[in-house]
């Protein structure tokens, strides 16, 4: 399974007060993959460890847009329901770079629960 990083909206991910991401590529993503959410995935120093949050979740929808589209109902699902999506964008520029009219993938997820999670003899029994 492979990993998502939440590193600037963990304590979001954490409360379930999440459920739309946007990111800088991710455009292999698509409806029905699951990944594990964890706060860092990239430059962890030798002998250290991938830190999940929570349990994995699922991409309900995905689709590319530019960066200065998203809604103020979106910036609420992002995790911030008392910023403006001009105070929004500025922050993900700052953290990611880019312009705000830049198109990045925005994903809509769900959070899994213990029964949903797939195993790999789940897996097998659809194939």
């Amino acid at each position: 399974m492979r990993n998502m990083s939440f590193a600037l909206t963990t304590r979001q991910v954490r409360r379930r007060d999440k459920t739309v991401t946007r990111r800088n590529g991710w455009t292999f993503a698509k409806v029905g993959d699951v990944v594990q959410p964890v706060i860092k995935s990239q430059g962890i120093p030798k002998g250290g460890h991938v830190e999940k949050i929570g349990g994995p979740i699922r991409f309900v929808e995905v689709r590319r847009e530019r960066l200065d589209a998203i809604t103020i109902a979106d910036v609420a699902r992002e995790g911030f329901p008392n910023l403006t999506a001009r105070a929004f964008i500025a922050i993900y520029l700052d953290a990611n770079g880019g312009a705000p009219d830049q198109v990045v993938t925005r994903i809509a997820f769900e959070y899994l629960e213990a029964h949903e999670i797939p195993t790999a003899r789940r897996r097998r029994a659809a194939a």
